[in-house]
């Protein structure tokens, strides 16, 4: 068993979707905000390595 995550890719997909890497919307950081029509969630990446999205 291995540690390590594989991510799919969309050739492994049954459905294509759009994957994006945390890292890459924080922008090395640790928190990023996402609009959804007139709302605005934050996205934040704990010390853990999980994400919390809150409005």
């Amino acid at each position: 068993m291995s540690d390590t995550l594989s991510l799919p890719t969309p050739e492994t997909r049954a459905t294509p979707l759009p994957c994006h890497r945390a890292e890459a919307l924080t922008n090395g950081g640790n928190l990023a905000e996402i609009a959804l029509g007139d709302q605005l969630y934050r996205l934040r990446i704990t010390k853990a390595g999980k994400l919390i999205l809150t409005k």
